[in-house]
């Protein structure tokens, strides 16, 4: 007796189903929304405020003798909880001072990863195939021939912190270029925010109404983000000249 025929068709694999083939992600997202809804639960059964949050956050970074690790760590994982950089980078002047100036490239480039690691995750096989080729594709390739250079102009002129990360990471990016371009171009924006923070005294005194601000400080703050901005035309118009 014959056994019956199996044709090719028939021994195929049956496709990945859509469930398979996110479950991944839809794993990921609802760990966020589990975070993010019980941060929001919690500060909304409290009546906290986001300055009630900020404040208690400083108190245990200030009475901790590891404080300044818990903050480098807060901010490397802050991506996932969508809190703002900004706010972090100018409590690392509240808090410490000049010296947050560490802590804060510390942190701010490791969220940086952090975040492109997530882009890229989320990213993966978006324009892979060709019904999304096109004029995003060829965009998406003259970005990854010059990713050092435009990833650093991104820094320079302040473009939001996080839509950079995701944006590269979605992109795919090159992350030894992206990295050390964020590294280089996020410095003169951290340094100017963190005095900026720290030229309004200590955040004690500023949630308590008492302002005493530091001149000094203010000006150095300004002045970088001026020249950060001049620098990233210079390269800009070196880039454009060189194409």
């Amino acid at each position: 007796m014959e056994k019956p025929h199996m044709n090719s068709e028939t021994a195929r694999p049956l496709p990945t189903t859509r469930l398979r083939q996110h479950g991944a992600k839809l794993a990921a997202l609802l760990f966020w929304l589990v975070v993010v809804g019980s941060y929001y639960g919690y500060a909304r059964q409290n009546n906290l405020t986001l300055a009630d949050s900020v404040q208690r956050m400083a108190g245990l970074l200030i009475n901790s003798l590891y404080g300044p690790l818990f903050y480098m760590v807060l901010y490397a994982l802050r991506p996932l909880l969508f809190f703002p950089a900004t706010v972090l980078t100018l409590l690392g002047g509240f808090l410490f001072g000049p010296v947050g100036i560490l802590y804060t490239v510390v942190g701010s480039n490791a969220s940086a990863m952090v975040a492109y690691s997530v882009g890229r995750y989320f990213g993966r096989g978006v324009l892979d195939n060709e019904a999304n080729a096109g004029v995003i594709q060829r965009y998406t390739q003259r970005l990854r021939q010059n990713s050092f250079e435009t990833v650093l102009i991104m820094r320079l002129i302040f473009l939001p912190y996080d839509l950079v990360n995701y944006t590269a990471g979605f992109l795919k990016i090159n992350w030894k270029a992206f990295l050390t371009a964020t590294a280089i171009g996020s410095i003169p924006g951290t340094i100017s925010f963190v005095l900026f923070g720290a030229s309004f005294g200590t955040l004690d005194a500023l949630l308590a109404g008492e302002v005493k601000l530091n001149p000094v400080t203010l000006v150095s703050s300004i002045l970088l983000i001026g020249i950060s901005i001049i620098v990233s035309r210079v390269i800009k118009k070196r880039e454009a000249h060189e194409a």
